[in-house]
């Protein structure tokens, strides 16, 4: 293999290959995937000179450790967290050259709960539908990373960023969600409506990729039975029977029977990517326009 690649010394919990997805096939029932906070995986590779379509690695809650087989620049972003190379301290939130053989280290998360690692010319796994996208729920693009995986790296085509470092949004101490009516709204109660929009849920620990799960007041329904399956589209933000809100994230199905109270702006969900659970959870009516 060519010396452009990265070792995995230490996977993490999960860490994953993300790029902005594999969006245009819900049709044949393929989510769109891609970076949970997607303006923090697209500023890491910015920050290592990366053109806007590179595949970052995405970790969750506790990092992991890298050995590049050649020198490379790096940028780690997203939840805050402490990055060494051989031991030493080196810089988040902007570009840090690892030199060949060198550990990169990405520590636990200190806030948040997902850190971006960006390395020049990006991670050069084999894209799937156009991405290189990890996806858990269809299992398309690469598995999610294991010690020992060897990632192949593209070609660096521009300069890292001239920086020392670059300011970033802090992980949420409250998750503060707009909503606007979902196509199924009419389903539920006016108190069930009254209590989406004045009550605080909490994140919940089965949260994942797939959906942001909450703890809190249960939703009534008016209307009772299920629906056939129907479209999903990304910030859905559904009602199983248990009552409690999930807002679907990237790997959210494309289709599901349970019906959609209200639907979540794609800007608002960089930051249900690092709220951390136990996080409260506020959702608020959007201004119409």
């Amino acid at each position: 293999m060519s010396d452009r690649a990265l070792a995995v010394v230490r996977a993490g919990a999960l860490t994953t290959v993300q790029d902005r997805g594999r969006p245009g096939h819900a049709h044949l029932g393929v989510p769109r995937s891609g970076a949970l906070d997607a303006p923090a995986a697209a500023l890491a590779g910015r920050l290592v000179g990366n053109g806007v379509g590179a595949a970052v690695l995405e970790t969750t809650l506790d990092g992991c450790s890298l050995r590049p087989r050649s020198a490379v620049v790096v940028a780690v972003t997203g939840a805050p967290c402490p990055v060494t190379v051989d031991g030493r301290p080196a810089a988040w939130g902007a570009p840090v050259r690892v030199p060949a053989g060198a550990l990169l280290d990405v520590g636990p998360a200190r806030a948040g709960v997902r850190s971006y690692v960006a390395v020049c010319g990006g991670v050069a796994v084999e894209p799937v539908l156009g991405s290189r996208s990890t996806d858990l729920l269809s299992g398309l693009g690469p598995p999610p990373l294991t010690a020992g995986t060897v990632l192949p790296l593209g070609r660096p085509v521009a300069p890292h960023a001239r920086v020392d470092v670059v300011p970033q949004p802090a992980p949420p101490a409250e998750l503060v969600l707009r909503v606007r009516p979902g196509p199924r709204a009419e389903w539920f109660t006016a108190a069930a409506l009254r209590t989406l929009t004045s009550r605080v849920y909490r994140v919940s620990a089965a949260s994942n990729r797939i959906g942001l799960r909450t703890d809190g007041p249960v939703l009534d329904r008016a209307v009772a039975g299920e629906l056939p399956s129907e479209g999903m589209v990304l910030g859905a933000v559904q009602v199983p029977p248990d009552g409690r809100p999930v807002v679907f994230l990237a790997d959210h199905p494309t289709t599901g029977g349970y019906p959609v109270i209200a639907v979540v702006p794609e800007e608002d969900l960089a930051a249900a990517a690092q709220a951390r659970p136990g996080t409260p959870v506020r959702f608020v009516a959007a201004r119409r326009r």
